[in-house]
């Protein structure tokens, strides 16, 4: 959209009789959501993103007819019938698109060509795991068992801020949770890694811990339940058109509603009068003013740069300078390497396999942070992944920001260098499991964890920022639930976004939610949400990604991405 309309977005004051302004700064999922539900309540909105697409870390770039999707690997609620599902209808995330949902969560490989899939279906996986390991059965039977009562209970609470909730809300959240309380307790108490350690065979001892694909260390058993469960009734399924496809289905919707994205447009500080924000300078100087101001891009920029680090408190203190620097409070950064494939590939392979690598494979692998590499058969996902007759697979393992960030800025030829590594060991690797595909590959694009934090900003690179039943957890919880997304001594302003209510994209959409209802009460106005109409939606094609970029143009020469 362009940057000035007939609006009082320049004048301190809105024009009288007018709805109250709100300007948003990102055009991530949190943005975009909050933007949605500002303007269905009867706001006027404004978003502010410096990058050329929506979606911060949802996002896809492409390259000789291929597209790169970078984000959703499962996304909870592609299912009817729940609280999530409802707020993606609502954004108009999922209108005139199918979902595609396989039977199997994961398969993890070790280096001798063993294997186990843990499919989402209970019995199916038992099975499959008493095969495995006989000697297991304890063990095996007490997972699916835990897994069976998952399949069962029906808690999405992305709806409404707790504070906010009525108490019909309530009654049926404990409606839900109580029955559940002793299984939740456990499953939450006991590490993954506990429960995997009770494994005698070697191989489900790892595999366990490897069923998001790579071992996030810390998580206890409820999260893997939870999600298989999730899987099992086709709620984790995966939309047509991936990451960038979401975020432009939420955008379509936004400016469906009457809202406003201006691009290229980095804030550089918030605007803030007597303890109230009032709007945002862009880096080009330009002033724009609003009743009530929501960051929703990187906390740590938003508290300390935007702000100045002039509003913070013990809990936005421990969070933003404590926990974030401490090891394991942060979602490990993420090498990827996109192999675009001349015909088929992995017709017989999971759509998703962990690989866990030797220890002469894994030094192989720059920054590595475990012993595994990810393989998924992207162009399995969804349609227009890869051009017709072509494949595209996406390669990925844990790394340390650290690593990149330095290469990157101390030497930027061996950075490169160091891209090109990663490039040649997947093509080896591949075509060791697959003789002969190396004469099929026609590209390798890789993007470091420097290339996430240089296109979004997110602190050390982390797509998913803190960890889950981290000490980061209970502290997000408090800002969401207790200080209700604000911070001490500014009115005015909200924060949303994974960096507030925690990572995954249903939980990023429902901050925007969260943030509006709380600005709602502010402001005067009635929240309001209805879903969009999706049976008029003109159904998905890959043309509605609109202009793809690629990233930096020397990639096209050497095949190694940003």
């Amino acid at each position: 959209m362009a940057d000035d309309g007939p609006t009082d977005w320049n004048d301190r004051e809105r024009a009288p009789g007018t709805p109250p302004r709100v300007i948003v700064i990102g055009a991530g999922v949190a943005g975009l959501s909050t933007g949605c539900y500002a303007q269905m309540s009867g706001a006027r909105t404004r978003i502010f993103e410096k990058h050329v697409l929506p979606g911060g870390c949802c996002t896809a770039w492409s390259r000789d007819g291929y597209l790169f999707d970078y984000c959703i690997e499962w996304l909870i609620g592609t299912a009817p019938g729940n609280d999530a599902h409802q707020v993606w209808r609502e954004l108009g995330a999922f209108d005139g698109k199918t979902m595609t949902n396989f039977d199997l969560f994961n398969k993890v490989e070790d280096a001798s060509g063993r294997s186990v899939t843990f499919y989402n279906d209970p019995d199916r996986l038992e099975a499959h795991l008493l095969e495995v390991s006989p000697a297991d059965s304890a063990p095996v039977r007490a997972f699916t068992r835990d897994l069976r009562r998952f399949t069962g209970i029906d808690l999405y609470p992305f709806l409404t801020a707790p504070p906010l909730r009525t108490v019909r809300e309530r009654a049926a959240l404990l409606r839900t949770v109580l029955p559940a309380f002793r299984l939740f307790w456990r499953t939450a108490a006991t590490p993954m890694h506990t429960f995997a350690d009770t494994f005698q065979d070697p191989l489900l001892r790892q595999a366990f811990r490897n069923i998001f694909f790579q071992d996030p260390e810390g998580f206890p058993l409820l999260p893997y339940l939870f999600n298989m469960a999730a899987a099992h009734h086709g709620n984790a399924g995966f939309p047509q058109g991936g990451s960038l496809g979401l975020a432009r289905s939420v955008e379509e919707r936004y400016l469906g509603l009457g809202g406003t994205v201006t691009y290229r447009a980095r804030a550089e500080k918030v605007l803030v009068e007597d303890g109230r924000a009032i709007g945002v300078e862009l880096r080009n100087g330009r002033r724009y003013f609003a009743e009530h101001v929501v960051s929703a891009c990187d906390g740590h920029t938003t508290v300390y740069k935007l702000l100045g680090g002039r509003y913070t408190g013990p809990r936005i203190e421990r969070l933003y300078s404590d926990l974030i620097e401490r090891p394991g409070t942060l979602f490990p950064a993420v090498v990827s390497a996109f192999v675009g494939i001349r015909g088929p590939f992995g017709e017989e392979e999971a759509h998703s396999t962990t690989h866990l690598l030797s220890a002469e494979d894994a030094a192989e692998l720059p920054g590595a942070l475990q012993n595994s590499l990810v393989v998924q058969v992207r162009s399995r996902y969804s349609d227009g992944f890869a051009p017709p007759g072509h494949s595209v697979v996406h390669c990925t393992y844990f790394s340390d920001f650290a690593y990149w960030k330095e290469l990157r800025t101390r030497d930027r030829k061996e950075y490169r260098a160091r891209k090109r590594q990663v490039a040649a060991f997947v093509r080896r690797f591949l075509e060791r499991r697959t003789p002969g595909l190396a004469g099929r590959i026609e590209l390798v694009d890789v993007a470091s964890p420097a290339t996430m934090h240089r296109y979004t900003g997110n602190h050390d690179g982390s797509i998913l920022a803190w960890k889950a039943f981290s000490d980061a957890d209970d502290v997000a919880a408090r800002l969401v639930g207790k200080d209700r997304m604000r911070l001490p001594g500014l009115s005015g302003f909200s924060m949303a976004g994974q960096w507030v209510g925690m990572g995954g994209l249903i939980r990023a959409a429902s901050t925007g939610r969260f943030a509006t209802q709380y600005l709602c009460r502010e402001l005067g106005l009635e929240f309001r949400a209805w879903e969009s109409d999706g049976t008029a939606a003109e159904p998905w094609h890959p043309g509605k990604l609109g202009q793809l970029p690629q990233l930096d143009r020397w990639s096209a020469r050497e095949g190694t991405g940003s």
